[in-house]
């Protein structure tokens, strides 16, 4: 893991993340019915049930609005789901950016107290913003290249976010 965090593991009061590339392999699965499928590790959602269970609140924040990723936080008994959300106001839904701050509002938190993982440019604004921003080794360059960005050794869907919560928890 390249960690370039200047922030306090132990400040971070939420933890939030993106579906496609961080807790799946980003990936399009389609079933010959063309039904969609994702891959989510189950060593991920284990971690974000484990910073729940250490008081950190975790969600999603996703572009895409589907079923799979609903059942998958519901599974997970996370804290928060914004579905529809992407790097530009569409229709008058919000950005990623927009989301964390309402729920940062709802907390009573800053953006500081924020860890987030991204992995494309929909994501910039939101990485540029947080205490910590992290993405997984399957990153855009673009998103590799973010100041201060914590480089995880792990591939989105296959232990990143694991990884990520194991450090926040650890330290």
């Amino acid at each position: 893991m390249i960690d370039m965090c200047p922030i306090d593991y132990k400040d971070i009061k939420l933890f939030l993340t993106d579906v496609d590339g961080c807790l799946t392999d980003g990936g399009m699965y389609y079933t010959r019915e063309g039904e969609v499928m994702k891959r989510f590790c189950v060593y991920d959602g284990m971690g974000m049930v484990l910073l729940r269970k250490a008081g950190i609140r975790c969600g999603i924040l996703t572009s895409e609005t589907t079923d799979i990723v609903a059942k998958r936080a519901e599974k997970l008994q996370l804290d928060y789901l914004r579905m529809g959300v992407g790097s530009q106001a569409v229709e008058g839904r919000p950005t990623k950016l927009q989301a964390c701050q309402e729920i940062c509002a709802e907390m009573g938190i800053t953006l500081a107290q924020v860890c987030y993982v991204g992995d494309d440019v929909n994501d910039l604004d939101l990485l540029q913003a947080v205490g910590l921003p992290a993405c997984p080794q399957n990153a855009m360059p673009q998103v590799k290249a973010i100041t201060g960005i914590t480089i995880l050794e792990h591939h989105g869907g296959d232990g990143a976010i694991r990884e990520l919560c194991d450090k926040i928890l650890n330290n």
